[in-house]
């Protein structure tokens, strides 16, 4: 049963959204090991295989609908914004540091909150807008970005991140669909044009890379389902500097698996971060749901 308070459709959605952001970063370094042998259609191609096999399944198991509505050029744009986004980040890291590629990306909670007031008509005050702000800055102090982020590449980069901030507005305006058919529908697309485009740089799989391929698609999935159904329950704006989070886990999983171990810069970065994120979620408590779900046109 959905929380019946403001507040507590939000916190979930706060959660909801965390989590989301975990399976994002572990979609991360999967992708960035795999670009290096396969091409981008085709990952999209075999990534999308593996989401459908565990999204059609789930749906049937919990009962969900699998029908999408709502505006059909609103559909079509939230699947060419997402398909575009994982284009641009798996090809960007190609060219890039997967540091410098994220420090772009994380612009999209600055685009997204931008959206949110001029598209969606979301109330967006001073605090919101400085803690995505900060925790921007926090981005920049822990990964540092090299002389490489001015490659032609961040230019597709930041296209990507333009590209999801629109997904995510789209989705915020699609939220009365079931998330299993918003995400199931985005992967059908994804992988049709991963099908036109794989032939141009296709590398026949082993079974082992053919698995994490398809794996790549399951941990995707699981992350949209996850904020799709966090947009769903609170306003983009109000989760757009959650997404920093990615930074944390990017370094908690260089020092576990690459046995990196995190620098001050990297500490101090990521105790803005976590700031920032805090700041928001104190803010919302301490206004006892101080921004409504309520969507306003802007005079």
């Amino acid at each position: 049963m959905p929380p019946k308070t403001e507040f507590g459709r939000h916190s979930l959605g706060i959660g909801l959204y965390l989590t989301g952001v975990f399976f994002f970063a572990v979609n991360d370094a999967l992708g960035k090991w795999l670009v290096a042998s396969y091409g981008v259609g085709e990952m999209l191609f075999i990534r999308s295989v593996g989401g459908v096999i565990m999204l059609v399944p789930l749906a049937l198991y919990v009962g969900a609908s699998l029908r999408i509505g709502g505006d059909w050029r609103l559909q079509l744009l939230r699947i060419l914004a997402q398909t575009a986004d994982s284009y641009c980040f798996y090809y960007s890291t190609r060219f890039l540091p997967l540091a410098d590629v994220m420090t772009f990306y994380m612009a999209a909670p600055i685009i997204v909150t931008a959206i949110s007031a001029l598209a969606l008509g979301e109330r967006v005050g001073p605090y919101r807008w400085s803690a995505v702000i900060v925790g921007f800055i926090g981005v920049v102090i822990a990964l540092a970005p090299s002389g490489e982020a001015f490659h032609p590449a961040a230019l597709i980069a930041l296209t990507g991140a333009t590209c999801f901030a629109v997904s995510l507005a789209m989705t915020r305006k699609l939220r009365n669909d079931n998330p299993f058919a918003l995400v199931t529908s985005q992967y059908i697309g994804s992988g049709a044009i991963g099908a036109v485009l794989s032939p141009l740089e296709w590398a026949t799989p082993g079974a082992t890379d053919l698995g994490l391929l398809l794996l790549l698609g399951i941990v995707s999935a699981g992350c949209f389902i996850l904020i799709t159904k966090a947009v769903a329950l609170a306003p983009a704006s109000l989760l757009a500097p959650f997404q920093y989070s990615a930074i944390l886990w990017a370094a908690i999983f260089g020092w576990i698996v690459w046995m990196d171990v995190p620098t001050p810069r990297i500490i101090l970065g990521n105790a803005i971060l976590i700031a920032s994120g805090l700041f928001v979620f104190y803010r919302e408590r301490r206004l006892s749901i101080s921004v409504s779900d309520r969507v306003e046109p802007i005079p």
